[in-house]
């Protein structure tokens, strides 16, 4: 690229500056990473619960988003698709430090009940006038109180759109366990984004 041309990155929109980085241009590299880095860094927070592990990962992410740009289609959005990378890489830390072990049948026992449809779709896009940000600042508190393995699930499923099998490959259990794991989640969400909106309605 002719290092004298620079374009008017700020104004650009994500195709062109996706257009102009797979020219090998960093600069418009930059400008996504300055447009979408606290996005990639909240998903890593919410998977990890640590900040400095979720800096660190967030940037590896970044790095892998660079290295890989030439594998991005178009078929997402760049920020849908840097998200599923944060997301691997955050699995890939989480495998390693063996704490996505399986829950126990007992616990799965205890939570039973026919509320497992309360969740997500309707808190995602609500009726009862929430203000949007507000909303997933409520849903992302949640999530952070949830259990790695059952928060991973629920957002592989619910966020990422991935079917049973698919999360199942991911992550590296059952489809059975991911079933388990989805009901569980579902239903621990919906009690925290309950009591949440208690706490701010007092």
């Amino acid at each position: 690229m002719n290092p004298t041309l620079r374009h008017d990155y700020p104004s650009a929109d994500d195709v062109q500056l996706v257009g102009w980085a797979k020219s090998g241009d960093a600069d418009a590299f930059e400008q996504l990473v300055h447009r979408h880095r606290d996005k990639i860094y909240a998903r890593a927070m919410i998977m990890m619960r640590n900040e400095e592990e979720a800096m660190d990962l967030s940037q590896e992410a970044w790095v892998k988003g660079w290295q890989r740009l030439h594998q991005f289609q178009g078929d997402s959005s760049f920020a849908t698709w840097m998200t599923r990378i944060v997301i691997n890489v955050c699995l890939d830390e989480l495998r390693k430090k063996k704490r996505m072990r399986a829950e126990s049948i007992e616990e799965m026992d205890e939570e039973s009940g026919g509320v497992e449809r309360q969740m997500p779709v309707q808190l995602i896009n609500p009726t009862e006038g929430l203000e949007h940000t507000e909303l997933r600042k409520r849903i992302d508190e949640a999530l952070a109180k949830l259990s790695d393995a059952h928060r991973t699930v629920l957002m592989l499923h619910e966020f990422e759109g991935l079917e049973y099998k698919d999360v199942a490959k991911r992550v590296g259990i059952s489809i059975g366990t991911v079933m388990s794991r989805l009901f569980y989640a579902r239903r621990r969400l919906a009690t925290l984004l309950q009591g949440l909106k208690r706490e701010r309605t007092q």
